[in-house]
């Protein structure tokens, strides 16, 4: 179990980061020394007297790529320093989706290295060199990897030990045990005519913990069946879903 993981982003624009991460519970764990982070501007390191970091690609097209040199020397000015290799994270529509399994995976490794791209691309020379893995956010395409590498570092950072204040505020969230999570309520007990489940208030614990199973199974399968199809499922669950099919066939 690691005591501390170090995040570093190659970006275009650092200053996006702290906006996000440099606030609440995030915030609370870097200054805990639980967390480290270092944003790092790729055009501190372009050898172009206007810092520029794209030109054009040498396939044709519309668009720019960003260029390898100062994407190289950026990741080398983490890199050379450590006793080994850091893992190293390109953002991009055409990795692996991202999901909580690899949040947990993530979150177990000392030193994390995230390149944000931009534009049309990155040259395909720099990325062979340094990445060790491509990941994406689902199916879509964003305008550079920044949003991206914020809700992985924010993903894979609640999973480190005693940045949330205890496991719980994680186990029984949607996705980190297969299922999607339970509904949740509040005070006051009765709002605009609608009641919370009674049982809610009963203090009966064994009743309560079968309940939130329950509507975590149901919800999954309204929401989120393909879920069930990998979820670690007692017999009584599955006793409970088709209970939950036969109903609706009536």
């Amino acid at each position: 179990m690691i005591d501390m993981i170090r995040f570093d982003v190659l970006t275009l624009f650092p200053a996006m980061f702290e906006a996000v991460l440099g606030d609440s519970i995030i915030a609370r764990a870097r200054k805990k020394n639980l967390l480290e982070m270092h944003f790092i501007d790729i055009r501190d390191f372009s050898t172009n007297k206007h810092r520029k970091t794209d030109d054009y690609p040498y396939s044709g097209g519309g668009g720019m790529l960003m260029t390898p040199q100062p994407i190289y020397d950026a990741y080398q000015s983490v890199a050379a320093g450590c006793k080994k290799k850091p893992h190293t994270i390109f953002l991009s529509p055409q990795g692996k989706p991202f999901c909580q399994k690899r949040a947990v995976e993530l979150s177990k490794m000392e030193h994390i290295v995230l390149l944000c791209g931009h534009y049309e691309g990155i040259d395909q020379r720099v990325l062979d060199l340094i990445v060790d893995e491509e990941i994406s956010m689902g199916d879509f395409v964003l305008t550079g990897g920044e949003l991206p590498a914020m809700a992985v570092i924010d993903a894979v950072s609640r999973m480190v030990p005693g940045v949330l204040s205890q496991e719980s505020s994680y186990e029984n969230e949607s996705h980190f045990a297969g299922l999607l999570e339970y509904p949740q309520y509040t005070r006051p007990e009765e709002f605009m005519g609608m009641r919370i489940p009674d049982v809610l208030i009963s203090g009966h614990h064994a009743k309560i913990e079968e309940w939130k199973r329950r509507e975590s199974l149901r919800i999954t399968k309204e929401k989120r069946p393909d879920l069930l199809e990998k979820a670690e499922l007692t017999p009584k669950d599955r006793a409970y879903l088709m209970e939950l099919e036969q109903k609706k066939s009536f």
